[in-house]
């Protein structure tokens, strides 16, 4: 695949660590490892995500924004998520989906969504399995040791580090308004990858895998 057709530059994406993961695997995630490093640690294709991102974006520009919802729980994914979903205009949680918040009309903060994306498909698990109560679409960004139980794309990543997420984040809102017609082209987008990223003395909530 040429850099022409990637919706970054390879060197982008590399510098990111996008497709760095973990040193476990589950079976769900097993067909998106390209190799394995020296050190144990395993390796994303990047045409896949590339790929995903892409149709991810065409995915979320087919809801109206109000229906689209956002979860993140980690520091550097709030950051990015947040960014994402104020500029596309869709909802946002952050930190964990209390139950109900889908299936039970009486909460106050009971909200009715279409499509559902998720930072960490490890760490917000109660998310995913409320969404899936009422048939929510579900995309979510998912790294070796995650499960895949219930997610309709995954979009294979390192959903951990600091400049990964901004990275994605800064990609899927691009990528979303030009499917929408919002923009035309990659320069009309006024957004830099470092308005997504969490500042360096930002505090993470649980030890986070940064720098590979």
């Amino acid at each position: 695949m040429s850099e022409e057709q990637l919706l970054a530059n390879q060197n982008e994406y590399l510098e990111a660590g996008i497709h760095i993961a973990t040193k476990v695997k589950s079976p769900g995630m097993k067909k998106f490892i390209y190799r394995v490093r020296e050190d144990g640690l395993y390796l994303l294709d990047l045409k896949t995500i590339d790929n995903r991102i892409k149709v991810a974006a065409t995915m979320i520009a087919r809801y109206k924004p109000q229906d689209v919802v956002v979860t993140a729980s980690r520091i550097y994914a709030i950051v990015a998520a947040q960014k994402f979903a104020e500029i596309i205009n869709a909802r946002f949680i952050k930190g964990r989906v209390t139950p109900g918040v889908f299936t039970n009309p009486n909460r106050e903060d009971f909200m009715e969504p279409k499509l559902i994306l998720i930072s960490d498909s490890r760490n917000e698990k109660q998310a995913i399995k409320e969404a899936s109560k009422v048939d929510m679409p579900i995309i979510a960004l998912s790294d070796t040791d995650n499960s895949t139980k219930f997610i309709d794309l995954i979009i294979p990543s390192n959903n951990r580090g600091r400049r990964s997420l901004a990275f994605i984040y800064y990609l899927l809102a691009r990528e979303s308004m030009k499917a929408r017609g919002d923009i035309k082209s990659n320069e009309e987008f006024k957004y830099s990858v470092g308005d997504f990223e969490a500042k360096m003395d930002m505090k993470p909530m649980k030890p986070e895998r940064q720098e590979r």
